[in-house]
């Protein structure tokens, strides 16, 4: 019965769950097939093309040319900030129906998208130190490292040179962390494109320009292969519309021309502008954190009484799902859930749910070990005693060893709650918008590293000690329980 019982309620579960997955594909094909709203994937920190701006509102050359084009063609768009990588990862697994992101028309990406008109003709450039004097060409940088942003033409370029001038790449997934990498000597140079380079040039990011433009793949709007062809029809349309009557020339001028805004902040006065985000992005942290340790000390039950319980089967079961999700990095659970369940079934599924899944199906494997050792901390006289006595199984379980397990287990269930809290950060590489995310897309604006991750950092030890006090005071109430 009691086999039955449990085995009834994980049905149901995954029951819901498919059904819930479902009705968010079934929505998601209506939205499209309405053709009123089109999902659009960008980057978040590829200043000045797309990043946040201070008020919370994205901006930058392709954002303003996609809403100058929507207007135009009289189409409406939302925009879904994901980063570079996981924008063009959504694309290909239909999560979105577009990508402009200062992408780059390549061979090799004309082969998996359709791509429009270019809309940008860029260039990459070398950037080193302001403060450096020696290196002044390619010739200087052998035997030196290299800094590149991973899938940018910069990258394309320094890989087809670093073996004639003999400097060793470092890649990295985002421009500023380039930047950061010369600024503190690691790599001598970086390539980067033009137009960014210079605004951060223009932005005091630290760095200067020592070579001129090379000649370098121009700027698309994508698409899948085969796939909405009215939108990129009507971004065709629109980006000559606005070319003719002048508000082309507009957006590229505010944001590259010669008296582009420069942002000038004090180091106190940069942090307290950038707070409200940050704050933002750490009650999201929190949510998170909350929601998916629900469903985690959900799993952890279900599968913690499979594992010490009498059925041989139910065992196997939960020992199968632990090394599962103890054994899949998070990074890599987050991707297959994210972008690979939903290209291979094709659905769309939103960024919430698959942070909570991922989250919680990896806090899960680990609370049911908890459970576990927690239950079978305690000596089997006390369950022999107890049914010696004439008392169920089940009853037993309840009134005299879980009680006493639950005092052991609370310390790892302390632990496990930080780990899950600082875990939130990993998912920013599937566009989770959380603190650290939220320190990501200020750097982008302000190349402020240093105050910008310090204060990140005090807000992550400030909640975790706050979090952590709580429980050592819950655990001591119960412990005198």
């Amino acid at each position: 019965m009691k086999t039955t019982k449990i085995s009834f309620f994980i049905l149901s579960l995954m029951l819901l769950l498919v059904s819930g997955l479902s009705g968010w594909a079934g929505n998601a094909a209506a939205a499209s097939d309405s053709g009123k709203t089109y999902v659009i994937g960008t980057d978040i920190v590829f200043a000045p093309f797309e990043y946040e701006d201070e008020n919370g509102n994205y901006v930058g050359i392709d954002i303003d040319l996609l809403d100058a084009i929507a207007k135009d063609q009289n189409f409406k768009y939302q925009i879904k900030a994901l980063g570079f990588n996981a924008a063009v990862q959504a694309l290909e697994a239909n999560q979105v129906d577009g990508v402009i992101a200062g992408m780059s028309i390549t061979d090799e990406r004309k082969a998996k998208f359709d791509f429009s008109e270019p809309y940008y003709d860029s260039g990459v450039v070398m950037g080193i130190s302001a403060n450096n004097d020696t290196v002044k060409s390619y010739e200087d940088l052998r035997g030196k490292k290299v800094a590149v942003k991973t899938g940018t033409e910069g990258y394309s370029f320094a890989e087809s040179i670093a073996s004639k001038y003999g400097f060793t790449i470092v890649p990295f997934d985002e421009s500023y962390q380039m930047y950061d990498d010369v600024m503190t000597g690691n790599s001598v140079a970086c390539f980067e494109d033009e137009p960014v380079l210079r605004y951060g040039v223009k932005q005091n990011n630290g760095l200067k320009i020592v070579t001129d433009k090379e000649d370098g793949a121009s700027y698309g709007f994508a698409v899948s292969k085969g796939k909405n062809q009215e939108l990129l029809e009507m971004f065709n349309a629109g980006l000559v519309n606005i070319k003719a009557n002048g508000e082309y020339k507009r957006i590229i001028e505010e944001y590259v021309g010669e008296n582009a805004q420069v942002a000038n902040l004090g180091r106190w006065e940069l942090i307290q502008k950038s707070l409200p985000s940050l704050f933002k992005g750490l009650g999201k942290t929190l949510l998170y954190t909350i929601v998916s340790l629900f469903f985690a000390f959900i799993i952890g039950l279900i599968f913690g009484f499979m594992k010490v319980g009498q059925n041989k089967f139910l065992r196997g079961v939960a020992t199968v799902f632990v090394d599962i999700f103890r054994g899949i990095p998070l990074i890599v659970l987050a991707f297959f859930i994210y972008f690979g369940i939903p290209q291979a079934m094709g659905f769309t599924m939103p960024l919430f749910l698959a942070a909570i899944l991922t989250l919680s199906l990896n806090a899960g494997a680990y609370v049911t070990e908890i459970i576990r050792g927690g239950i079978q901390s305690i000596d089997r006289g006390q369950m022999e005693a107890a049914r010696s006595l004439g008392l169920p199984y089940r009853k037993a379980m309840i009134k005299i060893v879980i009680p006493q397990a639950v005092r052991v287990m609370i310390p790892s269930f302390i632990n496990q709650m930080v780990i899950t809290l600082k875990d939130t950060s990993i998912l920013s590489v599937i566009g989770l918008v959380e603190l650290t995310q939220s320190g990501k897309i200020v750097i982008a604006r302000t190349f402020s590293s240093f105050d910008i991750w310090l204060t990140v950092a005090v807000m992550y030890l400030i909640v975790i000690i706050t979090l952590t006090k709580i429980a050592d005071y819950l655990e001591v109430k119960v412990r005198r329980g």
